[in-house]
């Protein structure tokens, strides 16, 4: 373990405890939504395409049924104000490439693997077949040694691996990144809040919905096995996403299809309705 989360649950996900109100009511939400969806997976390797973001089985929703992404926790890092820093209010946030530290932050750059976040927001009561242009989505994420900015020892002076983007006339956002690091008790994973707008999104108000998006295990195998991931290799070895606090109960709606290898860096997409 890197040591940055060694100082007691305000330095990484606090598992099954804190979340357990959250995953109640997602529980809720699952049985509310019956049987009848259809998984949003794509399948996944590590130097080759393996699912075409546009194709039926990488992310489209189904025709027979829509439910919300399921509601989960925003963490103890969310750098929104709910809980200390609120990055939304700097100028700067709203960005594509999340990778470095702005504003008059230290200015530090996040390495790893890189990178691509697609997130389609769809209006759920529609069947998932209506985009939700002019929305907003915040994604925050840990950097490789799966530490968090403005909050993790060592790095409270960055707010990299943050920011903020409106939805276009299609619904979606995409996002420059590095492929997050896994520490110890969680499955790797991104934090995702979705606004009703960009002036909502920057004045941090009027949250709609709040979810995360889980890694398959093949590619975080093989991001692991590169440079600077070493830590992420133990932490990894004894979790599972069927064991995880946050997906244990039901992943299939939260698990991005992937594209693209440790070379060139992957790109990630899943569709959120909402």
């Amino acid at each position: 373990m890197n040591g940055r989360h060694d100082e007691g649950p305000h330095e990484h996900d606090r598992g099954l405890s804190y979340d357990l109100p959250v995953l109640a009511r997602r529980r809720m939400i699952r049985l509310m939504a019956g049987a009848s969806l259809v998984p949003l997976v794509g399948c996944t390797a590590e130097d080759r395409t393996t699912a075409s973001p546009s194709s039926p089985s990488a992310s489209s929703p189904s025709a027979a049924g829509c439910a919300e992404i399921p509601e989960e926790t925003a963490g103890p890092f969310p750098g929104d104000g709910s809980n200390g820093v609120n990055v939304l209010k700097e100028s700067g946030v709203v960005r594509s490439d999340i990778t470095r530290s702005f504003g008059g932050f230290a200015g530090g750059t996040a390495e790893g693997v890189p990178l691509t976040i697609t997130l389609t927001v769809v209006d759920a009561a529609s069947g998932c077949g209506t985009p939700k242009p002019g929305a907003a989505v915040y994604v925050w994420h840990c950097d490789r040694e799966g530490a968090y900015s403005l909050y993790s020892e060592g790095v409270t002076e960055e707010n990299y691996l943050r920011g903020v983007q409106e939805t276009d006339d299609k619904g979606r956002v995409t996002f420059t990144s590095i492929f997050p690091g896994c520490y110890q008790g969680r499955w790797p994973h991104v934090h995702f809040e979705v606004y009703g707008s960009l002036a909502d999104a920057t004045a941090a108000t009027s949250i709609t919905n709040t979810s995360q998006l889980a890694f398959p295990k093949d590619v975080c195998d093989a991001v692991y096995a590169t440079d600077g991931y070493g830590e992420s290799v133990r932490n990894l070895s004894g979790l599972s996403l069927e064991d995880d606090g946050i997906f244990s109960d039901g992943h299939d709606r939260q698990l991005a299809a992937m594209t693209g290898g440790t070379r060139d860096g992957y790109t990630a997409t899943l569709t959120v309705p909402v």
